[in-house]
């Protein structure tokens, strides 16, 4: 590609994940109570049911992940990442009209199953940037995301001021503006000759598995990929409702909390990640990111005063490093034209570690304030993530670092 497409395609990239970001940071402070509203039921009743909402999107996007992916490496990516993305604003469309909680299920289901926008963003970056700057690029996809996550959740809490459902359609606005940006500007990434053939036996979840399990080292690494997503959604499935049972604040106070996540997040992915990985290379990286996210777990399975919560909420965003440093070091173990088939696999396990994620810790939250719980301790989620955050540390301890792997597959 020409350096003149590489940086249209990384613009539209960042925008569109930053897109993502604002629109998901918009709904979440609105969303529980959205709930609470459709379903008469108290807030508490409202996190297990915001965790099955969650839970119908992980299996969606778990089951789709690797079919996106592999028809990004058989058709390229900007035919895939643009229905991606249409499909992310259909989906407020209908949360934003839900008359019934069904229709929330429905509009999750239809963006998982179009695999949202991560996989085909991934894809996108690993096509246009160098083994050895794949964790800096995929880290500017983070660093979009906390971009946007300084945004949303913001503008989310005073759009709330104005009914529960203004966020969504805002939200869907932002959405098919980015589309139809794309249809303009996108070009595609993956030239005629580096594709190859659909395959079913590869476009599941095991076929991806047992197609990828030829490149050493990548199923370990891909298991603390995925028990990191189970421990990483502890934020966004249940802040929502643990900040305002635990603290008692209100959407806007969410919206704020969440956009100091989001801040530290983008300043730590644009500013910080790709020096460390640099300096310590992506394993020790992602180890000491996994340990900043251990202490935040365990500080707020514990704290109960809101000052102690926002400070942490400022530095939290260090655990960001992981997920690019794993990615990159799975990226370098895979040859160009199965990517995209990488990143529907990793697709599917952030999907799958976002369907256990709210069924963990929802219920959790859900069963220890509920009026009957037979002792309160609404930091059981967290506690849960501690114990998975020190799982997922003691994988990755065990990898070997990776090589890297030419266009031809040799190492």
């Amino acid at each position: 590609m020409q350096e003149r497409d590489k940086n249209n395609a990384k613009r539209f990239v960042i925008l569109t994940v930053f897109s993502y970001s604002v629109g998901f940071g918009i709904i979440m402070p609105v969303l529980p109570q959205l709930i609470v509203e459709l379903e008469q039921v108290s807030l508490s009743q409202a996190a297990y049911i915001g965790g099955w909402i969650a839970a119908i999107y992980a299996v969606c996007q778990f089951l789709m992940g690797p079919i996106v992916g592999n028809l990004s490496d058989r058709f390229g990516r900007r035919p895939v990442f643009l229905l991606s993305l249409f499909g992310y604003g259909v989906d407020f469309i209908l949360m934003g009209l839900a008359p019934s909680i069904l229709w929330l299920f429905i509009g999750r289901g239809i963006a998982g199953a179009l695999g949202a926008v991560f996989g085909p963003a991934n894809a996108v970056m690993a096509d246009i940037s160098s083994s050895e700057d794949r964790a800096r690029s995929f880290g500017l996809v983070g660093a979009a995301f906390g971009i946007g996550f300084i945004v949303g959740p913001a503008i989310g809490g005073f759009l709330g001021e104005w009914g529960t459902r203004a966020p969504f359609f805002v939200a869907a606005g932002l959405a098919f503006i980015t589309f139809i940006y794309g249809l303009i500007a996108f070009p595609e990434t993956m030239p005629e000759d580096a594709r190859r053939p659909f395959n079913f036996n590869r476009a599941n979840p095991f076929g991806a598995l047992k197609s990828l399990r030829q490149h050493t080292g990548v199923l370990r690494i891909s298991l603390v990929y995925f028990v990191w997503v189970v421990c990483a959604n502890i934020y966004p499935m249940t802040w929502g409702y643990f900040a305002p049972i635990v603290y008692g604040w209100d959407a806007k106070m969410v919206g704020v909390s969440l956009t100091l996540v989001g801040l530290s997040m983008a300043l730590v992915q644009a500013q910080l990640l790709g020096r460390f990985v640099n300096r310590f290379g992506e394993r020790h990286t992602a180890i000491f990111g996994m340990a900043v996210g251990l202490l935040g777990m365990i500080v707020y399975s514990l704290n109960t005063l809101p000052a102690i919560a926002l400070l942490l909420c400022a530095v939290i965003g260090l655990q960001s490093m992981v997920m690019p440093s794993i990615n990159s070091m799975m990226s370098r173990r895979i040859p160009a034209n199965a990517q995209g088939e990488l990143q529907g696999f990793n697709a599917s396990m952030a999907a799958l570690g976002a369907l256990f994620a709210p069924l963990l810790y929802n219920n959790a939250l859900a069963f220890y304030t509920a009026e009957n719980a037979a002792f309160y301790f609404p930091g059981a989620p967290f506690a849960i993530g501690a114990v998975l955050t020190v799982l997922a540390l003691l994988i990755l301890v065990s990898c070997k670092p990776v090589a890297t792997v030419s266009a031809d597959g040799t190492i």
